[in-house]
Protein backbone atom coordinates (compact mmCIF):
# COMPACT_ATOMS: atom_id res chain seq x y z
CA UNK A 1 0.00 0.00 0.00
CA UNK A 2 1.37 3.40 -0.97
CA UNK A 3 1.22 6.35 1.34
CA UNK A 4 -0.82 9.34 0.19
CA UNK A 5 1.14 12.19 -1.39
CA UNK A 6 1.57 15.27 0.74
CA UNK A 7 -0.94 18.05 0.15
CA UNK A 8 0.53 20.89 -1.90
CA UNK A 9 -1.04 23.95 -0.25
CA UNK A 10 0.75 26.39 -2.57
CA UNK A 11 -0.86 24.67 -5.58
CA UNK A 12 -4.27 24.77 -3.91
CA UNK A 13 -3.83 28.49 -3.13
CA UNK A 14 -2.70 29.32 -6.68
CA UNK A 15 -5.53 27.37 -8.34
CA UNK A 16 -8.40 28.35 -6.04
CA UNK A 17 -11.52 29.39 -8.00
CA UNK A 18 -11.69 32.77 -6.19
CA UNK A 19 -9.14 35.52 -5.75
CA UNK A 20 -7.14 34.98 -2.57
CA UNK A 21 -4.34 36.81 -0.84
CA UNK A 22 -2.35 36.86 2.35
CA UNK A 23 -1.79 40.34 3.76
CA UNK A 24 -0.02 42.10 6.60
CA UNK A 25 -1.01 45.62 7.66
CA UNK A 26 -3.17 45.96 4.51
CA UNK A 27 -0.24 45.14 2.22
CA UNK A 28 -0.54 42.12 -0.10
CA UNK A 29 2.17 39.60 0.77
CA UNK A 30 1.08 36.97 -1.75
CA UNK A 31 -1.87 36.54 -4.07
CA UNK A 32 -3.12 33.81 -6.35
CA UNK A 33 -3.66 33.75 -10.13
CA UNK A 34 -7.41 34.41 -9.82
CA UNK A 35 -6.87 37.65 -7.87
CA UNK A 36 -4.26 38.96 -10.32
CA UNK A 37 -6.51 38.18 -13.30
CA UNK A 38 -9.63 39.62 -11.63
CA UNK A 39 -7.92 42.94 -11.00
CA UNK A 40 -6.02 42.93 -14.31
CA UNK A 41 -2.47 42.75 -12.96
CA UNK A 42 0.46 40.68 -14.19
CA UNK A 43 1.46 37.72 -12.04
CA UNK A 44 3.36 38.90 -8.96
CA UNK A 45 2.71 42.63 -9.60
CA UNK A 46 0.42 42.91 -6.56
CA UNK A 47 2.95 41.39 -4.15
CA UNK A 48 4.12 44.12 -1.78
CA UNK A 49 1.36 46.51 -2.90
CA UNK A 50 -1.04 48.22 -0.52
CA UNK A 51 -4.67 47.16 -0.84
CA UNK A 52 -5.26 50.82 -1.76
CA UNK A 53 -4.42 50.01 -5.43
CA UNK A 54 -7.61 47.91 -5.54
CA UNK A 55 -9.89 50.75 -4.36
CA UNK A 56 -11.46 53.47 -6.51
CA UNK A 57 -9.99 56.18 -4.23
CA UNK A 58 -7.61 56.47 -1.28
CA UNK A 59 -10.47 57.88 0.81
CA UNK A 60 -12.53 54.70 0.21
CA UNK A 61 -9.53 52.58 1.19
CA UNK A 62 -9.10 54.53 4.46
CA UNK A 63 -12.83 54.58 5.34
CA UNK A 64 -13.16 50.84 4.66
CA UNK A 65 -10.21 50.17 6.97
CA UNK A 66 -11.91 52.22 9.70
CA UNK A 67 -15.14 50.25 9.18
CA UNK A 68 -13.38 46.85 9.22
CA UNK A 69 -11.62 47.21 12.59
CA UNK A 70 -14.64 47.19 14.96
CA UNK A 71 -16.32 44.36 13.00
CA UNK A 72 -13.13 42.25 13.01
CA UNK A 73 -12.71 42.96 16.73
CA UNK A 74 -16.26 41.79 17.42
CA UNK A 75 -16.52 38.83 15.00
CA UNK A 76 -12.95 37.90 14.06
CA UNK A 77 -13.84 38.14 10.37
CA UNK A 78 -15.21 40.62 7.87
CA UNK A 79 -17.35 40.32 4.75
CA UNK A 80 -19.04 42.79 2.43
CA UNK A 81 -19.75 43.65 -1.18
CA UNK A 82 -18.14 46.81 -2.46
CA UNK A 83 -17.06 48.53 -5.62
CA UNK A 84 -13.40 47.90 -6.41
CA UNK A 85 -11.08 49.11 -9.22
CA UNK A 86 -9.22 47.06 -11.80
CA UNK A 87 -5.74 48.06 -13.04
CA UNK A 88 -7.33 49.65 -16.14
CA UNK A 89 -9.57 51.87 -13.95
CA UNK A 90 -12.78 49.88 -14.55
CA UNK A 91 -15.01 49.74 -11.46
CA UNK A 92 -16.75 46.51 -10.49
CA UNK A 93 -18.70 44.97 -7.60
CA UNK A 94 -16.68 42.53 -5.53
CA UNK A 95 -17.57 40.26 -2.61
CA UNK A 96 -14.72 40.50 -0.08
CA UNK A 97 -14.20 38.24 2.95
CA UNK A 98 -11.30 38.26 5.36
CA UNK A 99 -10.03 36.89 8.63
CA UNK A 100 -7.17 38.11 10.81
CA UNK A 101 -4.62 35.47 11.75
CA UNK A 102 -4.29 37.14 15.17
CA UNK A 103 -7.68 38.39 16.40
CA UNK A 104 -5.97 41.09 18.50
CA UNK A 105 -4.60 42.68 15.28
CA UNK A 106 -7.59 42.98 12.92
CA UNK A 107 -5.62 44.69 10.14
CA UNK A 108 -2.38 42.77 10.78
CA UNK A 109 -1.70 39.45 9.06
CA UNK A 110 -4.80 38.06 7.39
CA UNK A 111 -6.30 35.91 4.67
CA UNK A 112 -8.71 37.52 2.18
CA UNK A 113 -10.89 36.26 -0.65
CA UNK A 114 -12.30 38.33 -3.51
CA UNK A 115 -15.10 37.27 -5.83
CA UNK A 116 -16.10 39.32 -8.87
CA UNK A 117 -19.90 39.69 -8.74
CA UNK A 118 -20.13 42.22 -11.58
CA UNK A 119 -22.15 39.88 -13.81
CA UNK A 120 -24.92 39.87 -11.19
CA UNK A 121 -24.37 43.49 -10.25
CA UNK A 122 -22.97 45.77 -12.95
CA UNK A 123 -21.77 49.28 -12.09
CA UNK A 124 -24.18 51.29 -14.22
CA UNK A 125 -24.09 54.84 -12.84
CA UNK A 126 -21.29 57.31 -12.18
CA UNK A 127 -21.12 57.41 -8.39
CA UNK A 128 -19.12 59.49 -5.95
CA UNK A 129 -16.89 57.63 -3.46
CA UNK A 130 -19.38 58.29 -0.66
CA UNK A 131 -22.30 57.09 -2.83
CA UNK A 132 -20.38 53.87 -3.55
CA UNK A 133 -19.85 53.35 0.19
CA UNK A 134 -23.51 54.01 1.01
CA UNK A 135 -24.68 51.84 -1.92
CA UNK A 136 -22.61 48.93 -0.56
CA UNK A 137 -24.16 49.35 2.90
CA UNK A 138 -27.69 49.62 1.44
CA UNK A 139 -27.12 46.35 -0.43
CA UNK A 140 -26.28 44.76 2.94
CA UNK A 141 -29.77 45.79 4.10
CA UNK A 142 -28.64 48.50 6.51
CA UNK A 143 -30.92 51.39 7.42
CA UNK A 144 -29.93 55.03 7.09
CA UNK A 145 -29.56 55.26 10.86
CA UNK A 146 -27.15 52.30 10.99
CA UNK A 147 -25.25 53.59 7.93
CA UNK A 148 -24.94 57.00 9.62
CA UNK A 149 -23.43 55.37 12.73
CA UNK A 150 -21.00 53.24 10.72
CA UNK A 151 -19.84 56.09 8.49
CA UNK A 152 -19.83 58.92 11.09
CA UNK A 153 -22.35 60.86 9.01
CA UNK A 154 -25.63 62.35 10.14
CA UNK A 155 -28.77 60.38 9.18
CA UNK A 156 -29.82 63.43 7.11
CA UNK A 157 -26.57 63.28 5.09
CA UNK A 158 -27.10 59.57 4.47
CA UNK A 159 -30.63 60.34 3.29
CA UNK A 160 -29.27 62.98 0.88
CA UNK A 161 -26.87 60.39 -0.59
CA UNK A 162 -29.69 57.84 -0.81
CA UNK A 163 -31.84 60.41 -2.67
CA UNK A 164 -28.97 61.07 -5.07
CA UNK A 165 -28.60 57.32 -5.68
CA UNK A 166 -32.36 57.05 -6.30
CA UNK A 167 -32.12 59.81 -8.93
CA UNK A 168 -29.09 58.24 -10.62
CA UNK A 169 -30.74 54.80 -10.75
CA UNK A 170 -34.22 56.17 -11.58
CA UNK A 171 -35.67 54.42 -8.53
CA UNK A 172 -38.87 55.68 -6.94
CA UNK A 173 -38.56 53.69 -3.69
CA UNK A 174 -35.71 52.52 -1.49
CA UNK A 175 -36.63 48.92 -2.25
CA UNK A 176 -36.42 49.59 -6.00
CA UNK A 177 -33.03 51.26 -5.48
CA UNK A 178 -31.64 48.20 -3.67
CA UNK A 179 -32.96 45.93 -6.44
CA UNK A 180 -31.28 48.09 -9.06
CA UNK A 181 -28.04 48.17 -7.06
CA UNK A 182 -27.97 44.39 -6.94
CA UNK A 183 -28.76 44.21 -10.65
CA UNK A 184 -32.28 42.80 -10.34
CA UNK A 185 -34.69 44.37 -12.82
CA UNK A 186 -37.96 45.52 -11.32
Amino acid sequence: MTSPSPINYEMIFQHAPVGMCVSADRVIQSCNHALAIMFGYDEGRLHGQSFSVLYPTMDEFLRTGDRIVPIMNAKGRYSDERIMRRANGELFWCHVTGRALDPSQPLGAGVWTFEDVSEKRPVTAELTPREREIAALLVEGKTSKIIARQTDLSPRTVEMHRASLMRKFSASTSSELVHKLVGVAR
